[in-house]
């Protein structure tokens, strides 16, 4: 399943440049598909929504960092735990119930993401 940041997060920015998939933003700001992966064109979404990989969609938070649920994979692929997770000092990086993927399912999202 995707991480997502709860609210308990302080702002302080260390996982962001942790994600090697690029789905960490800060909150307001606008986020793509396309921002730190080979995307390019069309793509659909976890709900079967279909946007452009450089559009910019709306900050998923406003006042926190967050995760976008569509770029997250636990970092599968890339390393053995979630990297936003491990570098988090108040453990707000916890899995996001809404989104139940298997391993095999996180790998294809980040073939897809990377192509």
């Amino acid at each position: 399943m995707a991480i997502k940041i709860t609210d308990e997060c302080i702002n302080c920015g260390a996982c962001e440049p942790e994600c090697p998939n690029n789905a960490i933003y800060e909150g307001g700001v606008e986020w793509a598909i396309s921002d730190g992966t080979t995307i390019k064109g069309s793509f659909t979404l976890l709900d079967g929504a279909v946007l452009d990989a450089d559009q910019r969609n709306a900050p998923v938070s406003n006042d926190t960092y967050y995760i976008v649920p569509n770029k997250c994979t636990e970092c599968q692929g890339f390393h053995e735990e979630p990297q936003c997770a491990a570098v988090c000092p108040v453990d707000c990086c916890v899995p996001d119930e809404q989104y139940q993927e298997t391993v095999e399912q996180l790998m294809a999202k980040k073939n897809s993401l990377h192509i």
